[in-house]
């Protein structure tokens, strides 16, 4: 305890709870002296009952045939709003009658209070994945209906899961999360995070930083406590509680072994001023702040050259081009300007492509690194981008999988021994490692060091649904029949096909960022072809797998194309940053994503056959619609055409510089 109280002297401490702040705060001031615990946070039954009414009749009709159970309080208030119209008795022998999942010890212990012992237990640490592989382990949820006890923001992830292994899900809210009676502790240390005055910051629930967010706002802070978090060390209890931190852009520095209250508190003493120092040496290095002294410790005695400081496990470096307006946007800071970038920005369309291309086959260019950074570095520098995509493809990656791939004149890629059938699914390999692919890595390596560090490099690779289908078809197609057949006909299949082109894409993408990437962008070309139905069902899942295993640090771009019905459910998905095709306003896209997802779009790419001055009133059409909120990165709603004269291309660039 000695090391402990010596390491947390001295850090100002902020904790976030709900119903154990007393409890918390005396840790805390065991370790810390003056804790600052603020109720972020309470329960709020949902006053309209007639969804958990009617869950019970559905239940006691036998339409339910699994119940997941993900709080104690919600299996409370469930049975108390239920028992207002039902009978009591009937419907707990009927909720004993079901297959019972409970997530954790606290719904487990309510079941026990109404004398019931659920089928399954979750194991720790009782994340959505724990009860996706317990349902895997011991249940066939495909054509049956499940109950699922929700609170506060939806599990997306958890329905999506359930949804693809075949099940309807019955959604049944009865409580949700809402601002403490007294918001004045909460108020309170919003303004000591903006102010800086907080170098610790403690969560024990994802909801917590909802709120913590959601008063920000209310306080017209949002972005000062965005970029405080930056600096200070975040530490949460656990899986679920991280996960919400991540998907609200804040980086998790600290969780304990076990996601209990006492270790989180003693991992947060223990390592708390060596995180911070660290986090502030970075921002000294980086030139965004002068050193401070942390804990006593001068950093400014120990900061060496750029890049002296090893990154911490599992996160990106940070360089001159952390503080560029691409980065900016992606993280939804304000920026000096608006960055832009084109997809296919090294292409047909300039004459210095044309050259290289003429010497060799597109395949054999692909597997050229130095040629690969040559083309881009030349169009980045001729066009004055902010950000440079690496020059590649997105089928390659499948070759070291056992996929045959040939590139004909006048008909694209062609694939030999495409996966018709659900047996040929067994003949596509598992991507174990990159070395296969490093002319790729390499690839990102050239064009990184061949560029000024403060233009970040882009490294991307197909979606699954877009590499499955390309696999699938043997080529190019229309109508997708072949994919859609193996969809719809063997959903096993499908799932064994798309969770081995995830894992795939995993370690690409992190070996191109390892390689020096500051940012990836994942293409879905072909997914429009499906509804927004089909998509939750069949794809959703496998892309979230991917955002979720992505290196911390990186932003990553999920962009598809042919649908804006789609785009909810992208941002659902995952990402960062969406990608925004043509097909729709920028405005509207930028609602049905949600203002918490930066976007990138979305000039049609035909503009630029027009003549300039048309190009420039397009482009100011698209500024507009971004209504000069941080967060748009300014790009085509595709590729650059071959047609494009190059000259249109830097008069869209220099257009949007001027007016961002």
């Amino acid at each position: 305890m000695d090391t402990v109280l010596r390491d947390f002297a001295g850090l100002r401490v902020a904790a976030f709870e709900s119903r154990r702040a007393t409890e918390m705060a005396r840790m805390i001031e065991r370790l810390h002296g003056q804790p600052s615990v603020s109720p972020s946070m309470r329960e709020v039954s949902v006053p309209d009952h007639r969804e958990a009414v009617e869950f019970a009749h559905q239940l006691m009709s036998g339409q339910i045939d699994v119940v997941v159970l993900l709080t104690g309080v919600g299996t409370r208030q469930l049975v108390a709003q239920v028992e207002r119209q039902v009978d009591r008795e009937r419907f707990l022998t009927s909720l004993a009658d079901a297959t019972t999942i409970v997530r954790g010890p606290k719904p487990l212990a309510a079941l026990k209070e109404l004398g019931i012992e659920p089928t399954l237990r979750v194991p720790e640490p009782n994340t959505w994945r724990e009860v996706l592989t317990t349902v895997d382990k011991h249940l066939s949820i495909a054509n049956q209906t499940v109950g699922l006890q929700e609170y506060g923001r939806p599990n997306a992830s958890l329905v999506a899961g359930l949804e693809a292994r075949g099940a309807t899900v019955k959604r049944i809210k009865v409580y949700e999360w809402d601002f403490p009676e007294d918001t004045g502790p909460l108020e309170a240390n919003v303004r000591a995070l903006a102010d800086g005055q907080i170098d610790v910051a403690l969560f024990t629930s994802g909801h917590q930083v909802v709120n913590l967010l959601r008063m920000a706002e209310k306080m017209g802070l949002a972005e000062p406590v965005r970029r405080a978090c930056q600096r200070l060390v975040i530490a949460s209890i656990g899986p679920t509680t991280s996960e919400m931190l991540t998907e609200c852009g804040l980086e998790v520095d600290i969780e304990p072994e076990h996601p209990k209250m006492g270790h989180l508190v003693n991992a947060a003493a223990e390592r708390g001023g060596e995180l911070l120092a660290r986090k502030r040496k970075a921002a000294v290095q980086r030139g965004a702040e002068p050193a401070p002294r942390v804990s006593g410790v001068d950093s400014s005695t120990t900061a060496g050259a750029r890049g002296a400081e090893p990154a911490p496990a599992g996160a990106i470096r940070q360089g001159a081009w952390w503080d560029g307006p691409f980065m900016k946007a992606c993280r939804r800071e304000p920026a000096d300007r608006v960055p832009i970038w084109l997809m296919r920005q090294a292409g047909r369309y300039m004459a210095e492509y044309r050259e290289v291309r003429a010497k060799t086959t597109f395949l054999e260019l692909c597997k050229n690194p130095q040629l690969c950074a040559e083309v881009m570095i030349t169009a980045v520098n001729r066009l004055g981008v902010d950000a440079a995509i690496i020059f590649a493809d997105l089928l390659p990656m499948l070759e070291p999988m056992g996929i045959e791939l040939e590139y004909t004149a006048g008909e694209g890629p062609v694939i030999h021994n495409p996966l018709r059938e659900a047996r040929d699914v067994d003949r596509l390999k598992e991507l174990e490692h990159v070395e296969a692919l490093d002319f790729v890595m390499e690839t990102v390596r050239l064009t990184r060091a061949g560029l000024p560090e403060t233009i970040p490099v882009l490294g991307f690779a197909g979606a699954p649904f877009t590499l499955a289908s390309y696999a699938i078809e043997g080529g190019a197609s229309r109508n997708y029949v072949h994919t859609k057949r193996m969809m719809y006909r063997d959903e096993a299949a499908w799932n064994a096909l798309m969770g081995r082109l995830s894992r795939a894409v995993i370690r690409y993408l992190n070996g191109q960022i390892a390689a020096g990437a500051q940012a990836v962008q994942l293409f879905d070309s072909w997914v429009g072809c499906l509804g927004p139905d089909d998509y939750r069902r069949y794809v959703l899942p496998h892309v979230r797998a991917i955002a979720a295993g992505l290196t911390p640090g990186a932003p990553l771009i999920h962009f598809a194309t042919g649908n804006p019905a789609l785009l909810p459910l992208l941002s659902e998905a995952g990402g960062d940053v969406i990608g925004i095709d043509w097909r729709i306003g920028l405005d509207d896209a930028w609602r049905a994503v949600g203002y918490h997802k930066a976007v990138q779009g979305n000039l049609d790419p035909q503009v630029l056959l027009a003549e300039p001055a048309e190009i420039r009133h397009r482009a100011r059409q698209v500024l507009e619609q971004a209504g000069g909120r941080p967060g748009h990165i300014f790009n085509l709603g595709h590729g650059v055409l071959p047609q494009t004269p190059v000259e249109h291309v830097i008069a869209l660039v220099d257009c949007v510089h001027a007016q961002g």
